[in-house]
């Protein structure tokens, strides 16, 4: 009886192997380019035969010169592969593309790679720019040149598993556990959640970080510890004694003015460390003022924390709002904004699409699209920045949520804080979307149309709950 048990469970995986195996042959050599390409160590390679097939891989194009998102993202990717281990190498594989072949030689990729303490398991190529061209184009990365976009391309992280034809984009900014959550687990869910149990949502630690960590976590420390440390960059501890506040503050918020200004202590930093440059990240002044507190508070330095202190640390716990501080670190500032520039307005609609899409399923009982679009909602909170803290500490949790329990869950604290991100900055959802309310969850959510499709008990309760008109109620 065992003996025909086992041949039951091996004929079933031989039918689930050929099934995927069918599914997904147009992701395979009928599709991807099989252009010969060069690693950084001089190894002739072939795109598909040699790097796709049968593997699960993170690509993104790069180039060595970029002054912009470049640095912050192969940086980036160097937490991520700490992050996964010695899995990189193993079953998962990193490629970086440069899309600037005439400049960016094997020698100088190698050059490239050493500057980032790259680990094994990852590879930088270089080819002739026709075939880098057509593998972008074929990947979705490829980036149309423009000229208001002098980075010239953008930082996207392709993940896939070409055996199971599972592909997903996501930003190579992003926070590096999440991406790592999505290369090493993702892309296999239906075996490796298999193998260990989920914690429960209720055994989740409260979040407690303020503003000026979020920043610095967020952009930073990728190539920077504060007491740690050179790792790519300085370690920054007593920087705000040494350095002058103004000098920080540009620096920080437009290093490539300064590097154009010819400046002479960026330029000794550009030579002490391996040229790698500061990257221009698009933070504002008031960003650069809350980074300067946070580092002059871990290092120590009470003068400039407090001199600094007229940019208020906001406390982020759990989920509440982010409201934006309205003073200047400049006394002389007449204007009410931050450090008297006002705020760039803000596009919420992809965010809020997103979102949307989420709602649609789980009042539907399903987790179609839900993952890709807690991907989309991350993405845009890394375009608006540190005013959005909140909402990408709220959307992580989907990472872990293989249900649509778990989802539920999820959703709850998501809806929150997109909402009181609404509340303090005074925008819309758009026309026609509405913020809704269960009485029974005691959960608020926001929907399409006045028609209740309550997403915290799906079909099963689906009008229960009411819209709320006003924004200023949800704060009750």
């Amino acid at each position: 009886m065992k003996r025909m048990m086992w041949l039951i469970a091996a004929l079933a995986a031989a039918v689930f192997s050929m099934r995927v195996a069918a599914d997904n042959t147009r992701w395979g050599a009928d599709y991807f380019p099989n252009v010969t390409l060069t690693t950084h160590e001089g190894k002739t390679v072939h795109f598909y035969d040699d790097l796709i097939k049968g593997k699960t891989v993170a690509i993104d194009l790069i180039y060595t010169t970029c002054q912009y998102a470049c640095p912050l993202e192969t940086a980036r990717m160097v937490q991520v592969q700490r992050v996964l281990g010695d899995r990189v190498g193993r079953d998962i594989f990193f490629y970086s593309i440069t899309i600037d072949p005439e400049h960016d030689t094997p020698a100088v990729l190698k050059e490239y790679a050493e500057k980032y303490h790259v680990g094994p398991g990852w590879l930088f190529l270089t080819g002739k720019a026709s075939d880098i061209e057509l593998i972008s184009r074929k990947l979705g990365l490829y980036t149309e040149k423009d000229a208001a976009n002098p980075d010239g391309h953008t930082p996207t992280l392709l993940v896939g598993n070409q055996t199971t034809g599972q592909w997903m984009r996501n930003s190579a900014l992003d926070n590096p556990k999440f991406l790592a959550r999505t290369i090493g687990d993702w892309l296999n869910s239906w075996e490796s959640n298999a193998k260990r149990e989920l914690r429960s949502f209720a055994e989740v630690p409260m979040l407690n970080f303020d503003q000026g960590q979020y920043t610095f976590k967020n952009h930073c420390a990728a190539c920077h510890t504060i007491g740690g440390g050179d790792a790519i960059g300085p370690d920054l501890k007593g920087v705000t004694a040494n350095r002058e506040y103004d000098w920080l503050k540009r620096f920080i918020a437009s290093p490539e003015r300064v590097f154009a200004d010819n400046d002479p202590i960026a330029r000794t930093l550009l030579d002490k460390y391996k040229q790698v440059r500061m990257p221009s990240l698009s933070l504002t002044e008031q960003d650069a003022a809350v980074l300067i507190d946070y580092i002059a508070r871990e290092s120590g330095d009470s003068r400039v924390a407090s001199a600094s202190a007229t940019v208020p640390m906001l406390p982020m716990q759990g989920m509440p709002d982010v409201p934006q501080p309205t003073t200047s670190h400049d006394s002389s500032t007449a204007s009410g904004s931050p450090v008297g520039r006002t705020a760039r307005p803000v596009d919420l609609k992809p965010l809020v699409d997103a979102y949307l899409r989420i709602h649609q399923a789980l009042a539907a009982d399903t987790l179609d699209g839900v993952m890709s679009s807690a991907i989309a909602i991350a993405t845009e909170t890394a375009k608006i920045g540190s005013r959005a803290a909140a909402i990408k500490v709220a959307v992580n949790p989907f990472a872990q949520a293989p249900t649509v329990d778990a989802a539920r869950e999820a959703f709850g604290p998501l809806s929150d804080a997109i909402i009181a991100y609404a509340r303090g900055a005074d925008v819309t959802f758009g026309d026609n979307v509405n913020a809704a309310y269960c009485p029974m969850a005691r959960k608020y959510w926001i929907q399409k149309g006045e028609t209740i499709a309550n997403p915290y008990y799906g079909r099963k309760m689906a009008d229960c709950g009411r819209i709320v008109p006003d924004l200023s109620a949800t704060d009750k």
